[in-house]
């Protein structure tokens, strides 16, 4: 159902309390789990078209219960969609276990991601005001209210400062990519150079989690993620169909609910994050995960890196055209 305008009279401190307090229950349901055989198990389908794996019906169960205690909310998640109760005075956007097949075999790359405004009506990534992300299988949190700075917290609750890599050079990067639920051929074709450029001094990882891998920027164990999927999509049209059979008759790329929370923790810490086009996410509806609110992502340390890597992203983009010549090339505006 569609949000109606309201005023909120939800203060920020308060807000930022309650997206923490749900992300550490969802820890403490979800993190016995990692790895367990039954974690595995597929119940379903959810409203994108990702799969749903126990262990993904389990976090959900908790954000549902969360929404009835809280009252006075809406929430939007992969498998629920949008849900309010009572007159919303805040909006979270959760994904409940961002990384789902490395939580169900109990690999590290898993988190909850949250992202929450108390714009109530038609919010956009620019009005997310907390944006929270914790590990399942490790202890650390990830938050940021707009304007405050971005913060770490370790699991003896210890205070991290965000370390940012100053790393320009291509043969050495490490950084990650996204292929799950994508066309493989393509989109490893988009990202060769880049491969190929650090095989032997850097390294190219597939870790599963959006969250996961743009956090891994903030402590400095990566320096970039690109995921260029969704602009291959968008410049070959006719690589749709190889879409479609890859994601089981359903688009899949990054969706609001994968990148929200991490979005404005780049921005708090003054990394550089945009869609592979170059373009601005601020104005990207975050109450979606249908084709149209999907994006890719080129999240990278610093602006210099940011800008290099565009240029690669544009090269293996053209390099897709001269590998598969019959596709046509959109004109975009």
């Amino acid at each position: 159902m569609p949000l109606e305008r309201m005023d909120s009279v939800l203060d920020l401190g308060t807000l930022e309390a309650m997206t923490l307090e749900l992300a550490n229950r969802i820890r403490a349901v979800v993190h016995p789990r990692l790895g367990e055989a039954e974690s595995r198990a597929f119940t379903g389908t959810a409203i994108g078209g990702d799969a749903t794996l126990d262990i993904d019906r389990e976090a959900e169960e908790v954000v549902a219960a969360f929404l009835e205690e809280e009252g006075n909310l809406a929430v939007f998640t992969e498998d629920l969609g949008l849900v309010t109760r009572g007159e919303p005075q805040a909006v979270l956007v959760v994904d409940p276990v961002d990384g789902t097949r490395p939580a169900a075999a109990g690999f590290e790359s898993c988190c909850v991601s949250i992202a929450a405004t108390r714009v109530i009506d038609s919010p956009v990534v620019d009005d997310v005001e907390v944006g929270v992300v914790r590990e399942l299988k490790w202890d650390r949190t990830f938050w940021a209210t707009r304007g405050n700075g971005m913060h770490i917290m370790g699991p003896a609750g210890e205070l991290e400062e965000p370390r940012l890599s100053d790393a320009t050079d291509t043969s050495s990067l490490f950084w990650a990519g996204g292929f799950r639920g994508r066309p493989y051929l393509p989109v490893a074709a988009s990202v060769a150079e880049l491969a190929d450029e650090c095989s032997l001094r850097g390294s190219v990882f597939d870790l599963g989690s959006a969250s996961f891998i743009m956090t891994r920027i903030l402590t400095g164990q990566l320096d970039a993620y690109l995921d260029p999927a969704l602009r291959l999509l968008d410049e070959y049209p006719g690589l749709e169909p190889e879409f479609l059979k890859t994601g089981g008759g359903f688009v899949l790329c990054n969706t609001p609910y994968d990148v929200s929370a991490s979005i404005l923790l780049f921005e708090e810490a003054g990394a550089e994050v945009t869609d592979c086009h170059g373009r601005d996410l601020g104005s990207r509806s975050i109450l979606g995960s249908d084709r149209e609110h999907q994006m890719s992502s080129l999240a990278a340390a610093s602006p210099e890196l940011h800008s290099t890597l565009l240029e690669v992203v544009d090269r293996g983009v053209a390099r897709v055209g001269e590998l598969w010549p019959e596709l046509e090339r959109a004109e975009l505006s």
